[in-house]
C-alpha cells in the first residue's frame, strides 16, 4: 500500500491491516509522520510532538505482534490528544501562558485507556485557552488553520483535533465539549464529533468532578471510527461520580440498521436563532437525503425558552469552579474572555443558579419527552461558516449582533442544556467549498442507537470522503 492510502485510511482498517500484517505498525506511523512533516507547520494542528518515540513505539509495537501476544483495539494507530487533558512527560499547557511550562506527572484516565488498547501518542493538539470559545488560538502556539483553507478558523475548542483528522496527520483525536467543542471543529473541518452522555467518558482527574455541562469524547474521520473509539474510552471509574458502566452502548462494531419508518424532527433555526445563508442551504438541502432511507421529515422541536440563561449562568459557574483560584494569583495572564467567563460566575446570585438549574431539569425532560415522539432531531451544527482566522468571533450573524464571545455559539449550546447525546457529521459544502456539518440529537445514553443512524445518513451522503487539497 502506498503511503498516499495509509494516512487517510480509516482506523478501523488500519487496526485490521496491522493486526492481519498486511501493513506493519512503523509504515502506519511513517506515513502519518511523513504528513505531519509536510503540513503541520502551516496548520498548526499539533503543538508538541514527539515523533521519534513514537517510531520507537512502532517499532516495539511490531515485535509485540510477531511474538503472538494479544493486542489492544487500536494497537499500532497514531492518536493525538487534547491539550486539555495530562500525559506523562509530555508538555500540556491548556492553551495558556500561566501553564505554558507544565510537565505533568501522570497521564489522564482516557490517555490511559488509549494506551493500554495499543494507540500510540504522537502529541497534543491546539485549543484556545482553557477551551474558552469555539477558534482555536492562544499565545503560546497562536492559530490553528483550517485544512480546507487555511485563512479561516478550524473551529474550537477541539480545533487542533479536527484539522490534525481532516489533514490525514491521524485516524483518531480526543476531545471535550462544553459549548460545542466537538461538534463545532467537527463541522468546520468535515469530520465526525460526539458529544456523549454524561458520564459515558470518565474524565480523571478533575479539578469540577461534579459538574454536568462539559464531557469528554471521540472525534474521527467516519461514524465507524468513533464508535470504535468510543468503546474504548468509556467505562466506569469510581473517580467520575457519573460515570456509568460499559454496555450495548459503546460495542465497537455497529450494525446497519433499517431507517425505514423513523421518524426525524427537523428544526431549521434550533428555536429562532440567526444562521448564515448558506449555512441554512446545505443544511435544508440534506433533507431529500433522510428521506431517501425512508425516513419521515417533520419540522419540529422542543421549546428552547430560557436554555441560554441557564447554559450561560451554568458555564460562569463551571469557569468560576475551575479557574476561580487561577484569576485571583494569576488573572494577568489570561485572556480577557476567560477572566470575563470566570467573573460571570464569581458574581451569580444564588438566586440565578436555582433559576438555571430549574430550567435544566425541565429542558432534560423536555427533549427526553421530545425524543419519545421522534426517533432523533436533526439541525444545524453551526450558526456560520467557518469565518476568518483573524476573527477572535462572529460578531454578527446574519445582521444579528453578538454581544459575547458565546453567544453565535447557541446552536450547539442549547442541545449541551438538554443534555442529550448528539453527533456532528459531515453534511455538504457551501458554494465556495467550506464544510458544513448536520447535529443529530438522541435520547439520552444511546450513543449506540445515535451512531448507528448517523452511519446511515454517512452511506447515503458520503461528503466526509471530500479531502481537502493540501
Amino acid at each position: 500500500m502506498y503511503m498516499s492510502e495509509i494516512f487517510f485510511q480509516s482506523a478501523t482498517s488500519l487496526a485490521q491491516a496491522i493486526k492481519t500484517k498486511k501493513l506493519s505498525v512503523l509504515e502506519v506511523m511513517d506515513a502519518h509522520i511523513d504528513r505531519i512533516d509536510k503540513y503541520n507547520h502551516a496548520i498548526n494542528a499539533i503543538v508538541t510532538m514527539d515523533l521519534e518515540a513514537a517510531r520507537q513505539s512502532a517499532k516495539d509495537a511490531d515485535v509485540t505482534l510477531a511474538s503472538g501476544a494479544p493486542v489492544g483495539p487500536l494497537f499500532g494507530l497514531p492518536v493525538v490528544h487534547k491539550d486539555n487533558v495530562s500525559t506523562k512527560g509530555m508538555r500540556t499547557t491548556y492553551g495558556s501562558l500561566a501553564f505554558q511550562n507544565n510537565i505533568p506527572t501522570q497521564d489522564s484516565l482516557i490517555v490511559t485507556r488509549q494506551r493500554d488498547a495499543g494507540a500510540i501518542t504522537l502529541g497534543k493538539t491546539n485549543m484556545p485557552e482553557f477551551g474558552a470559545g469555539s477558534h482555536t488560538f492562544n499565545e503560546i502556539f497562536c492559530s490553528t488553520k483550517n485544512p480546507y483553507r487555511f485563512e479561516v478558523s478550524a473551529g474550537g475548542s477541539s480545533g487542533g483535533a479536527a484539522a490534525a483528522l481532516a489533514a490525514g496527520f491521524v485516524p483518531l483525536a480526543d476531545g471535550s465539549d462544553m459549548g460545542g467543542s466537538l461538534r463545532n471543529p467537527a463541522s468546520f473541518c468535515n469530520v465526525v464529533g460526539l458529544r456523549p452522555s454524561l458520564g459515558r467518558v470518565p474524565v480523571v482527574p478533575s479539578s469540577f468532578s461534579f459538574g454536568t455541562l462539559g464531557v469528554a469524547g471521540p472525534m474521527a474521520r467516519t461514524v465507524d471510527d468513533v464508535a470504535l473509539y468510543l468503546s474504548v474510552i468509556s467505562g466506569p471509574d469510581s473517580r467520575d461520580p457519573f460515570s456509568v458502566a460499559s454496555d450495548s452502548q459503546v460495542e465497537p462494531l455497529l450494525n446497519n440498521i433499517e431507517t425505514k419508518g423513523i421518524k426525524l424532527a427537523f428544526s431549521a433555526d434550533i428555536g429562532g436563532l440567526p444562521f448564515e445563508s448558506q449555512v441554512s442551504k446545505v443544511i435544508q438541502g440534506s433533507l431529500p437525503i433522510f428521506e431517501s432511507l425512508g425516513c419521515y421529515v417533520e419540522e419540529a422541536e422542543p421549546e428552547f425558552t430560557d436554555a441560554d440563561f441557564a447554559f450561560e449562568v451554568l458555564r460562569g459557574v463551571a469557569f468560576a469552579t475551575s479557574f476561580g483560584p487561577l484569576r485571583a494569583g494569576k488573572g494577568d495572564l489570561l485572556k480577557n474572555t476567560v477572566v470575563w467567563n470566570i467573573d460571570v460566575g464569581l458574581n451569580l446570585r444564588g438566586e440565578e443558579i436555582a433559576r438555571a438549574e430549574r430550567i435544566r431539569s425541565a429542558m432534560f425532560l423536555k427533549m427526553e419527552l421530545f425524543l419519545k415522539k421522534y426517533d432523533f432531531l436533526i439541525c444545524p451544527t453551526t450558526q456560520v461558516l467557518p469565518f476568518d482566522i483573524h476573527m477572535e468571533y462572529p460578531m454578527e450573524i446574519d445582521g444579528t449582533a453578538m454581544s459575547t464571545y458565546i453567544e453565535w455559539m447557541r446552536s450547539v449550546c442549547r442541545i449541551t442544556i438538554t443534555g442529550h447525546p448528539a453527533i456532528s457529521i459531515p453534511c455538504g459544502f457551501s458554494d465556495d467549498g467550506l464544510p458544513v456539518g448536520i447535529q443529530i440529537v438522541g435520547p439520552y445514553r444511546q450513543e449506540r442507537k445515535l451512531l448507528e443512524f448517523a452511519k446511515q445518513f454517512e452511506a447515503a451522503n458520503p461528503v466526509g470522503l471530500i479531502r481537502p487539497a493540501l
